[in-house]
């Protein structure tokens, strides 16, 4: 059975392909080999990130170093972006066209990760008080192995994620045309997603790392502090730019101009 933290996914579409590349033969092997090499990263640098979370345990049980039961979802998305990053110089392709291309399929494929982890009984909440309505509760012995409580209600945090990850990805597949300039849908994702996990994360059980957080509202609260500001100072001098441009000779204004 493998833990983890949801999956990550990818959906592309020709116009984030540079020119020379948007037959559809070569745009489908940009699509298909980006998700290999995503997928990859992905899971190397998941599971390093959860061995570093849980040095203690693993220092004590050394085999199961090889063991893929345990992976983190920033890590996920951090050897993706990786590979990403380096498949867009191999290819010479632009790096933000296409990061906004895997955004939108990126949290719907996190969102239907969290199926799994429902039912594997991985990313459980903590013990879920009487006045609060909704509680999932596990009662299958095996689900003790994993360390998931067993016939304790605990928060849905599984279902918090995933009820998230889809309001994620409307908000992105909605705006995914209208957002400039390129890299903004991207970095969007990168801010809801952390949102939503900082405060899932209240409610979810997990092992102190720093400061007495845990190793993912470090990195969420990392990542927010980045993207929001990275990403509000990008649109505005995008639409600074496009109010400063002058217009093009085929305007209607550009007509007038030259009559």
């Amino acid at each position: 059975m493998v833990r983890g933290d949801g999956g990550t996914g990818s959906s592309g579409s020709n116009r984030h392909f540079p020119e020379g590349s948007q037959t559809p033969g070569r745009s489908q092997e940009h699509i298909y080999n980006l998700a290999v090499w995503a997928v990859l990263g992905g899971i190397i640098m998941s599971r390093l990130l959860h061995v570093i979370d849980e040095w203690q345990y693993y220092v004590a049980h050394p085999q199961q170093l090889i063991s893929f039961a345990g992976l983190t979802i920033y890590g996920a998305v951090l050897g993706a972006l990786i590979a990403l990053a380096v498949y867009a110089w191999v290819k010479k392709l632009s790096i933000w066209q296409l990061a906004d291309t895997v955004a939108p399929g990126a949290i719907l494929g996190q969102a239907v990760g969290r199926i799994g982890c429902t039912i594997n009984g991985c990313c459980y909440g903590l013990e879920n008080p009487p006045w609060w309505a909704g509680a999932i509760v596990y009662t299958n012995p095996q689900h003790a192995l994993l360390g998931t409580p067993v016939g304790v209600p605990l928060y849905p945090t599984q279902l918090y994620h995933l009820a998230w990850n889809l309001i994620g990805f409307a908000v992105l597949w909605s705006l995914r045309k209208r957002l400039a300039p390129p890299g903004s849908p991207f970095l969007l994702y990168l801010a809801i997603y952390a949102a939503g996990d900082l405060a899932i994360r209240s409610v979810r059980q997990g092992v102190p790392f720093l400061f007495g957080l845990q190793q993912a509202q470090l990195i969420g609260s990392a990542i927010l502090l980045v993207t929001v500001p990275w990403l509000c100072v990008r649109i505005w001098l995008a639409k600074r730019k496009a109010a400063f441009q002058p217009p093009s000779d085929a305007s209607p204004q550009g007509q007038n101009r030259g009559a």
